[in-house]
């Protein structure tokens, strides 16, 4: 008898165990998070310290400023997770239907934002600490409980302060979004787009620990052109936004976290930045800041002035003026020695021969003066 309930009581217990898994299972939920890495994530403008996993946790530094996303986009979906701020004031965020990459002259993804705010940051008639549900630079959605502009407002205060957990249950589906706050649904918006897209952590200054992350994907419909957000086209950060390593760097460049800017009044030749890594065919993509003052500055592929990207005041003309100090985003692609490139998705060389170019070089940034620049990619390019 004694052998007996010594094996009945595992019995038992395996059998709960089993019928909880099944249960599991049968809801449709998958995990988000594996708990162990960043399996099913990549970093895109961030620094390898940004992210860690410890007892089941991500963990994010909040420096600098970015994203983490999915590695995979998603359409209908239910996000379950748990999060909790570190410190009082801390911020950060869920981004969901996010593009591949930052927009242009931001840290962020086009997409629609979910706030994680820490109580202590405070509410106003602009923004709250409880779920606030608004999209960014250039996505759309129509607010319900809205004040006037975009931004969906949660119709009652319900998140926990630093350090308790708090439990968010967002659901989108054909555009609409709506987030439950420690169970009860609070802040709702329609007629999103992009409708599809990835899913994002966001780190902006503040600790933030995040578990229990899981997902439950829901029947997807037909969507019409523009509901999708912009797929991965391969890009990765030659930027870390926490310090310059992977660069050569001159006096007078500075990391200032999602942004690095030369401060010197001169540049030159002896002022360059130039990467440790060396291309050759490429794509590319580079944000600059351009104003009236701004003095000429080269972006060399290949480390070459005769594939040199020219940023200079008297570029923006006609369609392509932009008035003040602006961001600028050079998105294009070296294929042996022909140049592609488009300022602001405008094509303004369109396979231009270049005489001189070696077969591999390094990208080497050439300011004539004071300037601000961020989010750098390239890209490996597809063989034809």
């Amino acid at each position: 008898m004694f052998f007996l309930k010594k094996r009945s009581l595992p019995l038992g217990v395996s059998l709960l165990l089993s019928v909880a898994a099944v249960a599991a299972e049968e809801d449709g939920f998958r995990p988000l998070f594996n708990g162990k890495d960043l399996s099913g994530w990549v970093p895109v403008n961030t620094a390898p310290s940004t992210w860690s996993v410890r007892d089941g946790m991500l963990i994010c530094s909040g420096k600098p400023i970015g994203e983490l996303r999915t590695d995979r986009m998603y359409q209908n979906f239910i996000m379950e997770v748990e999060w909790r701020h570190m410190k009082p004031r801390g911020n950060a965020g869920i981004f969901v239907w996010a593009d591949d990459i930052t927009a242009r002259g931001q840290p962020f993804h086009r997409s629609i934002e979910v706030q994680v705010l820490e109580n202590a940051y405070g509410n106003t008639r602009g923004y709250t600490t409880h779920g606030d549900i608004f999209p960014i630079h250039g996505a759309k959605m129509t607010p319900i409980n809205g004040r006037g502009g975009s931004r969906a407002f949660p119709t009652e205060n319900r998140s926990k302060p630093s350090p308790n957990w708090n439990h968010y249950r967002i659901v989108c589906n054909n555009g609409n979004i709506s987030l439950a706050v420690n169970g009860k649904v609070v802040t709702q918006g329609r007629e999103a787009s992009p409708r599809k897209g990835y899913i994002c952590i966001e780190s902006e200054g503040g600790m933030v620990h995040y578990r229990n992350m899981r997902i439950k994907e829901l029947p997807a419909i037909p969507l019409k052109p523009g509901q999708v957000a912009i797929a991965n086209r391969g890009y990765r950060c030659l930027y870390t936004g926490v310090d310059l390593s992977g660069w050569k760097a001159s006096d007078g460049w500075r990391s200032h976290d999602w942004q690095f800017r030369f401060h010197g009044e001169t540049g030159g030749m002896d002022k360059a930045l130039e990467s440790e890594e060396v291309f050759g065919d490429f794509g590319f993509i580079f944000d600059v800041t351009v104003s009236h003052k701004t003095k000429p500055l080269e972006f060399q592929l290949r480390g070459n002035p005769a594939s040199a990207v020219r940023v200079a005041p008297d570029l923006f003309k006609g369609d392509l003026v932009l008035k003040g100090r602006n961001w600028n985003r050079f998105e294009g692609e070296l294929r042996g020695n022909k140049l592609t490139l488009k300022l602001n998705g405008r094509t303004v060389v369109d396979g231009q021969a270049l005489d001189g170019l070696p077969a591999k070089g390094p990208i080497r940034i050439v300011p004539g003066g004071p300037v601000s620049m961020a989010n750098v990619y390239v890209r490996r390019l597809a063989k034809r």
